[in-house]
Formats: C-alpha cells, sequence, structure tokens
C-alpha cells in the first residue's frame, strides 16, 4: 500500500493524527495516550507508525486529551466509537473510570488493550505492562553486575537506595532483586535505604550509604528521583569510577551522568517499542490472530497474558553511552 499525506483532524480537546490517508480494507487503530505534547507518548506513536508500515493494512490514529484527565480520554473514546474504529489502545489517566465508554465500544464490536497505564479488566481485553516485577528486580541486579565488570573486579558490593519504606512497587522489586542474586554470586546487597523520593533526602541517603560503607562500589536505584540524585552525589563527592550508580531513570535526565561516567547504564522502558507492542496487540486482536492467552507482537515476540489479562513487553531496556543520546530528547 502506498503511504500517502498525513491527515490531521483537530477537535475541541485532542488532535487525531492518522499514518496515511485510509483505504478500505485498513484496520483502524486508535492509539490514545495520557496527553499530547509528552516525549514519551509521542516516541510511542514512532513505535506505532512502525508497526503500521511493517504491516501494510493499518491506520494508526494518534490521538489524547490536551491534559492528562479521564473526562478528556472519555470525549476522545466516545468520539472513536462513532467513526466506528476497530481498536483502541489506551494508556489510561484512570483506572476505573473510563472502564464504562470502554465497554460500550467493546459491545460496538471495537478491541480494546490498555498499555503503559491500565484499565480495569471489564474495560480491555489485554492489558501491555511494559515490563514485569521479576524481569526489572532481576534487570536491576544484573545492571550492578555490569558495573562490577566494568571496573574490572570478579566481586563487588551494592547498595539499593529505594523511594518510601511503603512503596508497592519499589518493594516488589527489592523481592525480586533479592530473588535473583542467586544467579549473581559476585555480588554481595550490603544495605538498603530510603529517599522517599525527595531529591534532597535521596542525595543524603547516598551520601551516608558511601560513608557507611567504603568499599561500596555501586548504588542501584529503582526510582527515577533516586538515581539521580545519587549520581549527583557520587560527582560532588569526586567518585566518579570508584563508585557506580545505576537502577531506573530518564535519558533525558541522565544522559550528561552517563557521559561523564558516573552512571555505567541503567534501564527504564523503550516507548518505541511499547507503542509497536500495543499497535501489533491490538491489529492481531483484530485479525483473529489471538491463541489462547498468546498474542503476537511483531519483532517484540509473544504477549503471554494471565488469568486477569495481563502481560509482559520484555526487560526493561538499557541505556548507555552508546544510546542515551539517541532518546534524551524523547523522555
Amino acid at each position: 500500500m502506498n503511504k500517502k499525506l498525513i491527515t490531521s483532524v483537530v477537535l475541541a480537546c485532542s488532535t487525531f493524527t492518522a499514518s496515511h490517508t485510509l483505504a478500505a480494507d485498513d484496520v483502524r487503530i486508535a492509539l490514545l495516550v495520557k496527553a499530547l505534547g509528552i516525549g514519551f507518548f509521542e516516541a510511542a506513536y514512532k513505535g506505532a507508525q512502525e508497526a503500521s508500515e511493517e504491516l501494510g493494512d493499518v491506520e494508526v490514529i494518534y490521538t489524547g486529551p490536551t491534559t492528562t484527565t479521564a473526562e478528556g480520554q472519555i470525549e476522545i473514546i466516545n468520539s472513536l466509537i462513532a467513526q466506528r474504529v476497530d481498536a483502541i489502545a489506551v494508556s489510561a489517566n484512570d483506572t476505573d473510570a473510563l472502564v464504562p465508554s470502554l465497554e460500550k465500544a467493546q459491545r460496538r464490536g471495537i478491541k480494546v488493550i490498555s498499555w503503559d497505564s491500565g484499565v480495569g479488566e471489564e474495560g480491555r481485553i489485554a492489558h501491555i505492562n511494559p515490563s514485569s516485577n521479576s524481569l526489572i528486580g532481576r534487570m536491576n541486579v544484573k545492571l550492578a553486575a555490569d558495573a562490577v565488570a566494568e571496573k574490572g573486579q570478579q566481586s563487588g558490593k551494592f547498595a539499593i537506595l529505594s523511594a518510601t519504606p511503603t512503596s508497592t512497587n519499589q518493594n516488589i522489586w527489592i523481592d525480586e532483586m533479592k530473588k535473583s542474586l542467586g544467579e549473581f554470586p559476585n555480588l554481595e546487597l550490603v544495605d538498603t535505604v530510603y529517599g522517599d523520593d525527595l531529591a534532597d533526602k535521596s542525595f543524603r541517603e547516598a551520601q551516608a550509604l558511601i560513608k557507611n560503607h567504603p568499599d561500596l562500589d555501586v548504588i542501584v536505584a529503582p526510582t527515577t528521583v533516586g538515581i539521580l540524585a545519587a549520581a549527583q552525589a557520587i560527582t560532588d563527592l569526586g567518585l566518579i569510577g570508584k563508585v557506580y550508580v545505576t537502577g531506573l531513570g530518564l535519558p533525558s535526565e541522565l544522559a550528561g551522568h552517563v557521559h561523564s561516567g558516573a552512571v555505567h547504564n541503567f534501564a527504564i522502558w523503550n516507548p518505541i517499542d511499547l507503542g509497536y507492542a500495543a499497535t501489533t496487540v491490538a491489529y492481531n486482536l483484530v485479525k483473529g490472530e489471538a491463541t489462547g492467552k498468546e498474542i503476537p507482537m511483531g519483532r517484540m515476540g509473544s504477549l503471554s497474558l494471565d488469568n486477569a489479562g495481563n502481560g509482559a513487553m520484555a526487560d526493561p531496556f538499557v541505556y548507555d553511552a552508546s544510546n542515551v543520546d539517541d532518546f534524551s530528547s524523547i523522555f
């Protein structure tokens, strides 16, 4: 199919951008994001366009409200129902508020999935998590092992700088990190501290870790606030190359610290892959290509669903000096 000029229709609360002019047999998939103008979601749209080019008979409608509200997304969902799109792939602003509108869409024969930020089970067929708790936990330990290897050591010590002691996802990831330690016998976890996802407290906790553990090799922060604060602490203390920082972070915030050497590498989901996966999953649901609890995701493999319809896309994506600049202007 020949790709034609991009067409845009500006509505009161959103912009609809189609990847090419609609053909009669195209599968029309709406990629509904939390809000327009956000780099992460614009990168996801690039992935959706990649999927469209690869599949050949897909019309991707990129849309979202101007602000991150459930009301804005509900208005757009109702408009998409009226347009009789084939599928809606939504990153939700509210887990529950969107469900009635999405149930209505499903009754009209529209395939609905959520991705990145999910909706209740009744409102969708499947939800694509960027990764899984076990994959995230293991990746954080692997990153620590990578940093120790970068120092040229056979073994090393690391500490965890987390968010709050009651942060559910952080605690789950830390538990998974501990479960993964058996795969990395050269690593020793010496401490876990909490910066409450506050930059100043996380900075102080990172400094305290270094003071309390003079032979510390790596600080792992599975929180974007914590990893940035720890990298700044290492830099200010003149410990670049002696103590590495890694964990989960954003390319836009960490590119400088990667190039300085304070951060050897770090991980977070790749939004391009996420948009690609959402589009291919929605497409294959429309085409009836899902088998049992497996849905093809093109180059991302296959999405395996649990009993609640949740699946994990992939390992967190690793960023380092070779690729961080490619993403730092995106998110």
